[in-house]
């Protein structure tokens, strides 16, 4: 019976102590970094779509707010995002029997700046880019273009946030 307290006693303390050293969110800050401050993120692609550079500017916000308890703030952020979207391009990816195309693909690269007031040495400068397919016969508008836009954001702010706090 002895044994089996002690064998008890054990589990329990290795699966607390395994919540102290893992972190479910991931994130990998220094604790003296509060505020994270994301730039306007302005649409310097050379097709131009309305809208574009404010909703990703939006997104990248938002995974930070839902991800981490670090405040936004508009000025002098501890860790500090600037950049711009550098590419916005759709090409035929697929062809039909009768040589037409059967699928096109959105491509989406946005340029990243990350600043870290406490961690200098994580800082960098770096271009992510991810895509979607959709129907060829489908026009690039609407509720098409919406569903793009947020695969496409999802994947590219999730990488911008794993490679900044999550260090992954």
């Amino acid at each position: 019976m002895k044994k089996l307290y002690y064998l008890m006693a054990f589990a329990i303390l290795i699966t607390t102590q395994s919540c102290w050293v893992y972190s479910f969110g991931g994130v990998n800050l220094d604790p003296k970094i509060k505020t994270v401050q994301v730039d306007y993120f302005p649409n310097n692609a050379r097709l131009i779509e309305p809208g574009l550079a404010q909703t990703f500017t939006i997104t990248l916000q938002d995974i930070f707010i839902s991800q981490t308890n670090l405040g936004m703030v508009k000025n002098g952020g501890d860790i500090y995002f600037e950049g711009e979207i550098t590419g916005y391009r759709i090409n035929p990816m697929t062809a039909t029997a009768d040589q037409k195309a059967a699928q096109n693909r959105l491509t989406i690269t946005v340029n990243v700046r990350y600043f870290n007031k406490y961690e200098e040495d994580k800082e960098f400068e770096q271009s992510f880019s991810f895509y979607h397919d959709y129907d060829a016969n489908a026009q690039l508008v609407g509720g098409v273009l919406q569903d793009a836009l947020a695969i496409i954001f999802e994947r590219i702010t999730q990488d911008i946030f794993n490679a900044s706090v999550a260090q992954w």
